[in-house]
């Protein structure tokens, strides 16, 4: 199975591409992970929340194949503790899941285009966190899994 971090923006914080990069390193002896930044769409004064959301939307649906599970990391996703998520990364495992992309909005969340594409929402927090600092968060998170899964001493429960 293969994961994807489909992210609208890109990482510019050096210490959150540090982060991550460390994290792509150690997720390669697990499985396929990759991060696709999508380029954010420049709020300006002729362009409307929505049709901001709307346009972002179009850029995330352009990227998913029909086969693909969706998951939106979203406020109202279901929380998971760690040990929940390795199940929930198990199951997908399990179900033949060829991959699965996990996606983080712009500033002002999903069109409903968006929603309605999703399999499932994942909710990393009822915190809000900055999109830079998720991708870091839920790269870690999909490493912690991992090491779960495969009964390694990363996790300590």
């Amino acid at each position: 199975m293969e994961i994807e971090l489909l992210t609208v923006g890109k990482t510019t914080v050096k210490f959150v591409s540090d982060g991550i990069e460390e994290y792509l390193k150690r997720l390669k002896h697990y499985l396929p992970y990759r991060i696709t930044a999508i380029p954010d769409i420049k709020k300006n004064a002729s362009l409307s929340t929505e049709r901001q959301k709307e346009a972002e939307g179009e850029n995330i649906l352009s990227k998913l194949l029909p086969s693909d599970y969706v998951v939106l990391l979203d406020e109202r996703g279901k929380e998971y503790s760690s040990m929940e998520f390795s199940g929930f990364i198990e199951k997908q495992m399990i179900a033949g899941r060829k991959r699965v992309v996990f996606v983080v909005g712009g500033p002002y969340g999903f069109s409903q285009p968006v929603y309605e594409r999703a399999d499932s929402k994942v909710s990393l927090s009822r915190m809000t966190f900055n999109h830079e600092m998720v991708r870091l968060f839920f790269t870690e998170q999909v490493y912690r899994a991992m090491t779960i899964l495969r009964g390694e001493p990363y996790h300590h429960e």
